[in-house]
């Protein structure tokens, strides 16, 4: 008996960051050759091409910040470091053939559908039909800039993190910067190195947890080598200790939770001496509430005599730098916003249209919702990778993509098998999810009293609120009575 002939979909895929070079590898290996990778900018790595300032690296550990099926003998360091991680999604993307198929310098400026089929253009005026949309353009790939009165009035130096001058030469300069969550805990130690002067401006404190940043030998690199089930091992056992200590405590399991708390306030205690300092950089909110922070160095540097912590709020920027609301003129030669993304952009600004001519700002016009984080409703066969409510909170994102393309090549397959030609999930779906979420949310921390890049426009947490074995048990099948399907 022979096997039936699948169809074989043509694929546009916006973005080649990590997600979306992991989604031309898997629908390669299932056989699905028609694939298209549009990118917006000459070069391939999303978030780690973008932003290259000093100090950038993973916050998770780097042997498990890789595609289960690659593993790394190459890092250097436990935390891996950003031109590393870069080498790497480029040397993955030319080993399996996927650069190729990336159309770089394209970005998508509009999108639409209709019966069957998607109709990509771009703004090299070109156009592309396919049979399945999907966005791999990921979440923080959008600075935002603060909205400070007079910020462009600063006659200095100014530039986001994700938009790195590397012109600039920062030694014996009077250096300002803006914000103290992931970014600039990691930026500002190598900064106190360069500046003269170096002013740090706080809003709101963060907490942090102390991880050695081990160095790898080339002893170790050689064994990891001849050995590649040492790796696997390694991805296996970070996987496991993240899973129990990081997202268990900040969905509200009391012993981990205890246990995260004590670190964080151990490490600031041992950490900063100075009791006036120290009270400056204590956080009101739960351990968690915000994203915790992994770093070993920001404590050390910020009490370099070079350093000046301002939590005095910023009333204005002028020509010669910021005036806080005390009135005080801090004088800056460079001022630097490390002041994050818009994480709620996601393919946005592209003009995206589903059925009937909807745009995705009307679907989106209250709030930005998918049902399983992938599908929305007026939107057949397409598809949103790492949307909202994917269980983003200190892990691996790798390991999210990975769960949910196989979740999607499960629908493409039954495509393929002529089950359906046009899926879309329901508005019923995506309300039972939506609040299937919210009855989860209450035993979280991220409504611990903080506002944090977590919460959306109306303060719920955009993410997962339950375990991470939960999620992947729960993403293993599709559940078609959640959606609407047709043949044409």
């Amino acid at each position: 008996m022979t096997a039936p002939i699948l169809r074989n979909p043509s694929v546009v895929v916006i973005g080649a960051g990590m997600t979306g070079i992991l989604l031309a590898i898997e629908l390669e290996k299932a056989g699905i050759t028609d694939i298209t990778i549009l990118e917006k900018k000459s070069d391939l790595g999303g978030t780690w091409r973008e932003n290259t300032y000093p100090g950038v690296a993973c916050d998770i550990p780097a042997h498990m910040y890789t595609y289960s099926f690659e593993p790394n003998p190459e890092w250097s360091h436990r935390f891996a470091h950003g031109d590393e991680i870069q080498a790497y999604f480029k040397r993955v993307s030319d080993k399996y053939k996927v650069t190729p198929k990336i159309h770089f310098n394209e970005a998508v400026s509009e999108a639409s559908y209709n019966k069957g089929k998607w109709t990509t253009k771009t703004n090299q005026g070109k156009t592309y039909v396919s049979d399945f949309l999907i966005s791999a353009t990921g979440i923080l790939h959008h600075p935002a800039r603060p909205n400070i009165q007079g910020l462009d009035t600063f006659q200095g130096k100014c530039f986001h993190t994700a938009e790195w001058n590397h012109s600039v030469d920062l030694k014996g300069k009077r250096i300002g910067i803006i914000g103290t969550g992931s970014t600039a805990a990691q930026v500002i130690p190598e900064i106190m190195k360069l500046g003269k002067k170096v002013s740090v401006f706080q809003r709101t404190p963060q907490w942090i947890v102390r991880v050695p940043d081990t160095n790898y030998t080339e002893k170790d690199k050689e064994r990891w080598r001849k050995d590649s089930n040492i790796l696997k091992r390694f991805h296996k056992w970070y996987t496991f200790a993240v899973e129990q200590t990081f997202s268990k405590a900040v969905i509200g399991k009391k012993i981990p939770h205890l246990l995260m708390s004590f670190l964080c306030k151990r490490n600031l205690k041992n950490s900063v001496k100075d009791p006036v300092l120290r009270a400056k950089l204590t956080p009101d909110y739960r351990v968690g509430c915000k994203r915790v922070i992994v770093n070993s160095t920001f404590y050390d540097a910020i009490q370099k005599p070079n350093a000046d912590l301002v939590t005095d709020g910023i009333e204005k920027i002028t020509e010669k730098g910021v005036v806080t609301k005390d009135g005080k003129l801090h004088e800056l030669d460079v001022l630097i916003l490390a002041t994050g993304f818009h994480p709620f952009n996601f393919m946005r600004p592209m003009n995206l249209t589903g059925k009937n001519g909807i745009s995705i700002e009307t679907v989106w016009g209250k709030k930005v919702q998918a049902y399983r984080s992938l599908f929305i409703p007026h939107f057949p066969n397409f598809v949103l990778m790492l949307g909202p409510n994917t269980p983003i909170g200190n892990f691996s994102v790798i390991a999210m993509s990975e769960v949910q393309t196989k979740y999607v090549l499960k629908v493409i397959n039954d495509w393929r098998n002529k089950k359906f030609d046009e899926i879309e999930t329901t508005e019923v779906a995506l309300k039972n999810f939506a609040a299937y979420l919210k009855a989860g949310m209450k035993n979280t921390v991220w409504l611990g009293g903080c506002q944090s890049w977590y919460l959306d426009p109306d303060g719920d947490p955009a993410m997962w609120p339950y375990t991470w074995s939960r999620w992947e048990k729960e993403m293993k099948t599709p559940n078609y009575n959640d959606f609407e399907m047709k043949s044409f």
